[in-house]
């Protein structure tokens, strides 16, 4: 934290602010256009599943980005291994869902019949 008549580093006004954010919203709050957008069109399970592919999506992209300039020491054409294991399980977390997604709408197909 800055001492009194110090300038606060952007990064620490962004990580409170964030702190702060999230004390304050839910992802229901931050998330309320979309989610209701989806749900209207896929139902509610499957618009919230749809809000968080968007946000896995999302976190894929920014965990991409950094991998740029985090490179693997033993091939420099590939992110860190920890950036690996990170965007695999995102990945495999998106199949899932996916997965899930596609049931629902085959059941509730089947309900309809």
């Amino acid at each position: 934290m800055a001492g009194v008549g110090q300038d606060e580093s952007s990064f620490d006004y962004t990580q409170r602010l964030a702190i702060h954010y999230s004390e304050l919203m839910t992802i229901f709050d931050e998330k309320r256009a979309e989610l209701e957008r989806y749900e209207f069109m896929m139902g509610p399970e499957r618009g919230r599943l749809a809000v968080a592919m968007d946000l896995l999506t999302d976190s894929l992209i920014m965990v991409g980005q950094h991998g740029v300039y985090c490179a693997s020491t033993r091939n420099p054409s590939k992110p860190a291994l920890d950036l690996q294991a990170v965007l695999a399980g995102i990945e495999g977390a998106k199949s899932l869902i996916q997965s899930v997604m596609e049931e629902i709408r085959i059941q509730r197909e089947q309900a309809r019949s």
